[in-house]
C-alpha cells in the first residue's frame, strides 16, 4: 500500500505521479491532472498563484486517502501532488494517481480525491 502526498513549490509533472504507481497486483490506474487554463470567466489568465498551509494540507490529504481506502479498498495506492507558487497556463497545479486491483475502484477513488481536495484542502488561489 503506497501513499505519496506532497505539496511542492513549483509546477507538477506527469512523471512525478506515473512513475510512483508500479504495483504488479493492480490492474487499474486512474490519473487526474489539474491544468491552469488560459481563460477564466472570459478573461485572460497569465498565471495563477497558489498559497497553502503545508502541515494542515498534508493532514487533510492523509484523511482523504484513509477515507478512500475505507470506501474503495485497503489495497489502494495513491499519489497526490499539489503545487504552490506561480503556475502559468498549461502548467499542472494538482496531480492525482490511483492504482487498485480493478479499474472501477481506481476511477471512483481518483474522482473522490479531487472532489474532496476542491472542498477541503487549505490551498488558495
Amino acid at each position: 500500500m503506497l501513499t505519496h502526498l506532497e505539496i511542492c513549490n513549483s509546477e507538477v509533472t506527469h512523471i512525478q505521479v506515473t512513475e510512483r504507481l508500479q504495483n504488479p497486483g493492480h490492474g487499474g490506474q486512474s490519473f487526474f491532472f489539474g491544468v491552469v487554463r488560459n481563460r477564466n470567466h472570459g478573461r485572460v489568465v497569465k498565471a495563477v498563484t497558489y498559497d497553502c498551509h503545508p502541515e494542515l494540507s498534508r493532514s487533510v490529504l492523509e484523511t482523504i486517502i484513509l477515507e478512500c481506502r475505507s470506501q474503495f479498498g485497503e489495497n489502494l495506492d495513491a499519489v497526490v501532488i499539489h503545487a504552490t507558487n506561480r503556475i502559468e497556463p498549461g502548467g499542472i497545479s494538482v496531480a492525482i494517481g490511483v492504482s487498485t486491483p480493478h479499474r472501477d475502484e481506481a476511477f471512483l477513488a481518483c474522482r473522490y480525491i479531487i472532489e474532496q481536495i476542491k472542498v477541503r484542502l487549505p490551498v488558495w488561489k
